[in-house]
């Protein structure tokens, strides 16, 4: 019997691919800190974390609905779902912020999104082809759909993320071009000391190449 796969929660998948060292701090280490876009993100979740079913324009929506995938080892819960004709699963991922986000921050928030319809489609057994994104600063949508490329993003970062786990070790900071967008929004930014720690890894490599160093 193949051995259980240890599970990873969705939102893992979205820190990875944001910054791989914040996905260490969080899921290996266990840590996290509040900022003011933390506490945004808390405040756009706050009905859709209440689990319940509801009618809209004659579509059932459920929030906060259980997700999981066994074959992939991941487990966690959507926003919300809004079941279409003939029971089609539509995941809509709630994100504080306007809708108009970098194209690499974006990308971040459509992989969460697509592990979300895979594990619809392994759990309910249809097809899932596109998604959306709520902003809630700009209270519009961004239609995501479902590529087969998505997919294997999805796949590669779960194996990523469980590679990490699996050795222990924290990833490394983010190099200086991607910090310089991303790291200052992070609230494990004191956690993380990324200028400390690059200084820290030059003089290590430093001393490769000069033992005096």
């Amino acid at each position: 019997m193949a051995a259980e796969l240890e599970q990873i929660p969705l939102s893992a998948l979205q820190h990875w691919c944001y910054c791989p060292r914040q996905c260490g701090l969080i899921h290996l280490e266990q840590v996290f800190d509040e900022n003011v876009y933390t506490l945004r993100g808390q405040a756009v979740h706050a009905k859709v974390d209440k689990p319940g079913v509801e009618t809209a324009k004659g579509v059932r929506v459920e929030r906060a609905m259980p997700l999981w995938h066994d074959e992939l080892g991941l487990v966690g819960k959507a926003d919300v779902v809004e079941f279409l004709p003939g029971g089609v699963p539509y995941p809509v991922e709630y994100k504080h912020g306007s809708r108009n986000k970098a194209a690499d921050i974006a990308a971040c928030d459509d992989i969460q999104l697509a592990a979300q319809a895979m594990c619809l489609e392994a759990m309910l057994g249809k097809a899932v082809d596109e998604g959306a994104i709520y902003y809630a600063t700009s209270k519009r949508r961004r239609v995501v759909p479902i590529t087969a490329q998505l997919r294997v993003d999805v796949v590669q970062t779960v194996q990523a993320v469980r590679q990490m786990l699996a050795s222990g070790k924290l990833p490394p900071p983010l190099v200086a071009e991607q910090a310089a967008k991303r790291c200052k929004a992070c609230s494990l930014l004191e956690r993380c000391q990324p200028q400390a720690t690059h200084t820290s890894l030059m003089v290590a490599r430093a001393a490769l190449f000069d033992p005096c160093a």
